[in-house]
């Protein structure tokens, strides 16, 4: 009797070992990052934030009983190697979970192969980048939002612009040929339209450009009031560079320089940054400044000083880090890993994250925008001190965390 009662209790746990085996599994979630190339200042910023919230809440116990895994690939900067990567993520590593890399120029790219294994998505700081899909179940993690995403990446730039006495007359656009300063663009140009500026340069130029002086040099042929330019770190640092060597005088010069928020950037030009007027997505300033946020930014420096990333993290970390909370939150609450009911559950509700409340509206875009705008002012060498505060970057929209008037003209980076 007691041979085949330990005989059947044996069967049991046969049979049971395989499930409590696959109980501990983990919970894997795949991307691509730009740890390489033009965008990895940033791609590896948020690299270390949601390894941070890997580690955190893997010490709590992980998610539904099992440990959480990053499973990820070096992109290099490149849109070409992205649908790549999803596709060995899903079919190869077979991931529970996908999300984006950073930028615009990396999300839409992912799209289609999310949609194809039909995949809930969360985009890392994509601008409109569903715009085109129009795909249900993906979501943005960007504070570009409302109906309108494309303008309000811009909106604080015009309001800025609108303000100024004589109002401006002239604008020139100016942009890569890639998916992110193209959706910048097309904001812009419906924001000029609206504010009456007459747009007297509007041109884009190949990704590779290394020699920016030419592309300065035909804008300040034009005598604009205004210059947008819609670029990525490579591109933004060559711009200022050449507006600096030839003297580009404007009213206002910036608007949609990706990589002035990075603090390796902002080290490096230093000087040359001041008069410019910029987007930004977070800094330690007013309502932003919660102390969840201020707790994560301590436990991210920490870590950030030995690991050669953004010292600082303002930029992209909060919201690689919100990024996985939005998820973790999806997933506790529908207690699983479906994709469908993730995408039902992140889609009607609300999310509490550092980088603020999360609620997300028409194509996955947040339903209200909380896009700052900026102008450096009394950067004194390239030290990094100073950008902590940030005194030197002075807030000009909204109005609500406004701490500063505008100061015009923009001459070239001199003061």
């Amino acid at each position: 009797m007691l041979t085949r009662l330990a005989g059947a209790l044996f069967a049991i746990a046969l049979l049971l070992a395989p499930a409590v085996a696959r109980a501990a599994d983990p919970i894997t979630i795949g991307f691509g990052m730009a740890l390489t190339g033009g965008l990895a200042p940033n791609g590896k910023a948020a690299l270390l934030a949601m390894q941070i919230w890997e580690q955190e809440v893997n010490a709590k116990g992980g998610l539904l009983g099992r440990p959480v895994k990053l499973v990820y690939y070096d992109d290099q900067s490149n849109p070409a190697t992205v649908p790549g990567i999803y596709t060995k993520l899903l079919d190869v590593d077979k991931v529970d979970i996908i999300v984006s890399g950073y930028a615009t120029n990396m999300v839409a790219p992912a799209i289609p192969v999310a949609i194809q294994h039909r995949r809930m998505f969360l985009g890392l700081l994509g601008l409109s980048a569903n715009s085109e899909f129009n795909y249900p179940n993906y979501f943005s993690i960007a504070p570009t939002g409302g109906d309108h995403p494309k303008q309000s990446f811009s909106k604080g730039f015009f309001e800025v612009a609108k303000s100024l006495d004589p109002k401006p007359k002239t604008i020139a656009l100016v942009g890569a040929d890639a998916e992110f300063p193209h959706n910048a663009l097309d904001g812009a140009r419906e924001l000029a339209k609206e504010a009456g500026f007459k747009i007297v340069y509007d041109r884009s130029y190949p990704p590779t450009t290394t020699d920016y002086s030419p592309i300065i040099r035909a804008i300040q042929a034009t005598n604009p009031d205004l210059v947008f330019v819609a670029s990525y770190p490579p591109d933004s640092v060559g711009m200022i560079r050449a507006a600096n060597e030839i003297g580009l005088k404007a009213r206002l010069f910036g608007g949609g320089m990706v990589g002035l928020q990075a603090t390796a950037i902002k080290t490096q030009l230093g000087p040359l940054l001041n008069g410019i007027v910029d987007y930004d997505f977070w800094l330690p300033v007013g309502s932003f400044a919660t102390p969840e946020a201020l707790d994560f930014l301590k436990r991210y420096q920490a870590k950030a000083a030995g690991a050669g990333v953004d010292a600082l993290g303002f930029y992209l970390p909060p919201f690689a880090y919100a990024d996985m909370q939005v998820l973790q939150q999806a997933i506790e609450a529908t207690k699983g890993l479906d994709q469908q009911k993730l995408a039902d559950y992140i889609r009607s509700h609300s999310f509490q994250t550092v980088a603020g409340p999360i609620t997300f509206g028409t194509n996955g875009e947040w339903t209200e925008s909380r896009v700052l705008e900026v102008q450096f002012r009394g950067v004194k060498g390239n030290d990094v001190e100073q950008f902590k505060d940030p005194k030197v970057e002075v807030v000009l929209y909204p109005q609500s965390l406004k701490n500063g008037e505008v100061v015009t003209p923009y001459a070239g980076g001199k003061p």
